[in-house]
């Protein structure tokens, strides 16, 4: 068995199952987990994916947002215990991989077209949650 092929079986357990399909040019709300001293409380960011890299358990999203003018990005862990959850608020229409060119945007540039027929019911759109299991392992 090859190095990779072990550490693919490694990763097999860790992986979360319940996750929404979403693609570059979405918008998505994350709701991550924040730790301060004693307290938990959940975090909400909402923004346009501009990028995804990785496979397996290193597979990471960038989402961008401007608020009060300015911009800002955050990565994330796809498979993080730290999300609790992953909502997809709309579909864009992008014909790239990567949209880097949104970081100098601001206004109705740095809008992406929204994709026509995405109904936010559809199991693809739908409100998913973490199972307990998987955030305690």
């Amino acid at each position: 068995m090859t190095k990779q092929a072990i550490i693919q079986k490694l990763e097999e357990g860790r992986l979360k199952k319940n996750l929404p399909e979403f693609k570059v040019g979405d918008s998505l709300r994350v709701h991550t987990r924040i730790i301060e001293g004693d307290k938990e409380r959940v975090q909400v960011f909402t923004g346009t994916v501009i990028a995804r890299k990785g496979t397996g358990l290193s597979e990471t999203f960038s989402l961008h947002r401007v608020a009060f003018g300015e911009g800002m990005e955050r990565v994330f862990l796809l498979h993080s215990p730290r999300i609790a959850k992953l909502e997809v608020i709309k579909r864009g229409d992008v014909r790239r991989g990567k949209l880097y060119y949104l970081r100098g945007t601001h206004g109705k540039k740095s809008k992406v077209k929204a994709l026509h027929g995405f109904d936010q019911e559809t199991p693809a759109g739908a409100k998913v949650e973490a199972s307990q299991k998987e955030i305690e392992a």
